[in-house]
């Protein structure tokens, strides 16, 4: 809890957490004193994350889970608002919007009365299959479809209850529509007016769920409920809070990973007007750093910036990327572990043969919000406010950096600006490193909450980066394109090493992350060999995975067969598909029929491209319309075929893969790579390393192959065909395959 002050003097967001945060205490009422505050404010059902502990109490509530029972999830107000908490980080994706339309479908609230908030480290909104807090995997709405909708039905359960009580009626003669409780004899009570007294009942264990024919939001294209604010530039993220007496930090990092610090002479930094602090202070891997802590940002930065530092890069190893990649191609040549191992003694006699190597470059995820987080520290206790795609495991690592019990640790979950990965590392470094400087800046008399920032060169530099990956290929096939042997190696950097997922994720030495993607859904005889080296440059997962550079080689490498066979790229996958992927069918076959492929004829110097990839279960097919102009790969058109099962929220599906299509785009364009030389990462801003600009962007039509089955991830699998479809697209035009990326039309492949 944090001291009196005065929350108006806060941002919007900021003031609604620390309500939030006030709330928490009422926890420690007798409940039926809790109950009549709870209604006289307004907060009825599910009004404070910890009634899910004395919900369960109840003895029918006694089997539920926390991320079973609604009053973690619904909150009520007397006007009928509903407030639903969302287990997962917001930060693009929609789930902000998509995870309350699934629990209000069955609540059969009022959809525009319905509003969103963040969850924290609370028990109540770790993953329901994982165990854990996490978003990431394109799992939001997969894993939490089913849960929110019960949570949705639970409560609508309890105010029937509620209504058949104060009518003394029976409840089957109730029904509700649009936040509504409606009796027979044409009596009707708003869920506002029902909340206090539903709240008290039992939350049912079971419940029926609707018939997706029954659907009314589901399905539905919804505008996204914080689309108003952003786009009006009200939206507060994890950059902009501000807590009463908030003092900024930034740091000043080593040039190489890992190094430490030899001597620092901060006179100047000291003596900057609102500089408050200089500390030295650990850094993740190993490393040191000098955290600057000022009265505002710009203070710290000038502080930063006439420190006088000198590094200690002795003991750690200077990554280049021209000699790693001498290295990589060094270790392909080698026998290593191997996923698939097919008999490769065909190669030898196929009558076609075809050779390729592929070269990928660490990207950076570029997310427009740079890293930061906010720490108070009090007695026993500590606040974060950051946004966290695992606020249990940061939330465990703020305990162990400041020597607290993890329930000492209250992780309040805020907006963010983009993540793709970058928010979640294993080792947690930016909370870490937050709560080091915090930590220490109350050792030195500063007893204030500490936001620290970082800058776009910190955040691009940083680290964690997607790793650099280069594959080797032969195959042999015949003259109607059958392989007969695929022999391939795979060299990159494992990212699942030292994380929560190795256990699952690393077997007889091969990080699956690396491979998924190879092969399937493609009936071929392949040998796949993987080495993993480990060098001084932190890796971490990136938008779509492994699927970021295994769909580019199997995509291209395909159309290559086709094209050398003279095959039509769509007939010859659609030949390999067979009758075992009806998903790639159908989402293939959506994109071609949409485009016009085949039966529409491009203007001189275009050439349609194709590509079709299943990832996070969800197959996306493209078709592309491309052209080289002036040397430079242009794309003009992009139509997609999607299916991911049910669409929750069609316009986000569209969405999505709008932003992961650009993302995908990113990658081929000249400049998008980091790169190393000495240890040293070569780009620190856009001006260094590309990203897609409003002139690269192609038109869009988007397209969803009908279901009604379980909804599949979205947030990733829009990225991996882009590319390749693009790529083959430029094939098809100057009759050389790309190799690498970014594209490079020049080189001889």
């Amino acid at each position: 809890m944090l001291p009196n002050i005065d929350y108006r003097d806060l941002p919007r967001a900021a003031q609604r957490l620390m309500a939030r945060n006030q709330n928490d205490e009422a926890v420690t009422l007798p409940r039926r004193s809790f109950l009549k505050l709870a209604g006289a404010g307004g907060l009825a059902l599910g009004a404070f994350p910890h009634l899910v502990m004395a919900q369960a109490a109840g003895q029918t509530a006694s089997a539920l889970k926390p991320t079973e029972q609604p009053s973690a999830f619904v909150q009520i107000a007397a006007n009928g608002e509903v407030t639903v908490t969302i287990n997962r980080l917001e930060f693009g994706q929609g789930v902000q919007t998509a995870l309350p339309m699934i629990l209000a479908e069955e609540l059969d609230a009022d959809w525009s009365l319905v509003r969103s908030r963040h969850g924290s480290n609370d028990g109540a909104y770790i993953d329901p299959k994982f165990g854990i807090h996490i978003t990431g995997g394109s799992n939001s709405i997969k894993n939490s479809f089913t849960q929110y909708r019960e949570l949705g039905a639970r409560a609508r359960a309890m105010l029937l209850g509620a209504a058949a009580a104060r009518w003394k009626v029976d409840v089957a003669t109730l029904r509700t529509q649009s936040g509504t409780v409606l009796g027979p004899d044409g009596r009707k009570l708003g869920y506002g007016e029902l909340a206090e007294a539903a709240m008290a009942l039992p939350v049912p264990e079971k419940v029926t769920l609707k018939d997706p024919k029954d659907f009314r939001i589901i399905g539905r294209p919804t505008p996204r409920l914080d689309a108003r604010a952003k786009s009006s530039g009200q939206q507060n993220f994890g950059i902009d809070v501000r807590l009463p007496g908030q003092l900024t930090a930034v740091v000043a990092r080593p040039p190489v990973f890992g190094a430490r610090l030899a001597s620092v002479d901060d006179a100047a930094a000291r003596a900057i007007n609102g500089v408050k602090a200089v500390l030295r202070v650990p850094l993740d891997g190993g490393a040191e750093g000098v955290a600057i802590v000022a009265d505002g940002y710009w203070q710290a930065t000038q502080g930063r910036e006439v420190l006088k530092l000198q590094w200690d890069t002795s003991a750690v190893e200077k990554v280049d990327s021209d000699k790693q990649l001498a290295q990589y191609r060094e270790l392909a040549a080698r026998p290593g572990p191997r996923k698939f191992d097919a008999d490769m003694a065909p190669l030898g006699t196929a009558p076609r043969q075809l050779e390729a190597e592929f070269v990928f470059p660490y990207l950076a995820h570029a997310a427009m919000e740079p890293l930061n987080c906010t720490v108070q520290l009090s007695e026993g206790r500590a606040e974060v406010w950051t946004g966290s795609q695992c606020p249990g495991l940061d939330g465990a690592a703020v305990a162990r950096v400041l020597g607290l019990k993890p329930e000492q640790v209250a992780v309040h979950v805020q907006m963010a600006g983009g993540g793709f990965g970058r928010r979640f590392a294993a080792s947690s470094d930016f909370v870490v490193e937050a709560c080091e400087i915090a930590k220490a800046a109350r050792a030195a008399g500063l007893n204030a909450p500490v936001r620290t920032l970082w800058s776009r060169e910190d955040d691009m530099r940083g680290g964690y980066y997607r790793p650099m990956h280069l594959h080797r290929a032969r195959i042999g096939f015949d003259e109607r394109g059958k392989v007969l042997a695929w022999d391939h190696v795979i060299v990159g950097q494992s990212i699942t090493t030292g994380t929560v997922f190795a256990g699952f994720q690393i077997k007889d030495g091969i990080d699956a992350t690396a491979t998924e993607g190879m092969r399937d859904p493609y009936p071929l005889p392949m040998r796949l060999t993987v080495h993993h080296p480990k060098l001084n440059v932190p890796v971490l997962w990136w938008r779509s995975v492994g699927s970021t550079h295994t769909a580019f080689v199997m995509e291209t490498l395909i159309d290559e067969i086709a094209r050398s066979t003279k095959q039509d790229p769509v007939v010859y996958r659609m030949d390999l598909f067979g009758d075992k992927h009806p998903r790639h069918r159908a989402a293939l076959q959506m994109a071609v029929d949409k485009s016009g492929y085949g039966k529409t004829q491009l203007p001189a110097g275009r050439a349609f491209g194709v590509a079709v990839h299943e990832s996070f279960q969800t197959v996306v097919a493209y078709v592309v319309e491309a052209s080289v102009v002036n040397g430079r790969p242009m794309l003009h058109r992009v139509t997609a075929g999607v299916h991911c099962n049910l669409a929750v929220n069609p316009r986000t599906v569209e969405a999505q893969l709008q932003g992961a299509a650009i993302m995908g785009l990113s990658t081929c364009l000249p400049g998008s790579a980091i790169t190393l030389k000495d240890g040293v990462v070569e780009q620190g801003n856009f001006g260094e390393y590309s990203v897609a600009r409003i002139t690269d962007i192609p038109a869009f039509d988007v397209h969803i192959v009908p279901s009604a089955e379980a909804p599949t991830g979205m947030g990733e699998p829009g990225l991996p065909p882009l590319a390749p479809a693009f790529a083959n697209a430029i094939a098809q035009l100057t009759g050389k395959p790309l190799r690498q990326l970014p594209f490079n039309i020049k080189s001889k492949s």
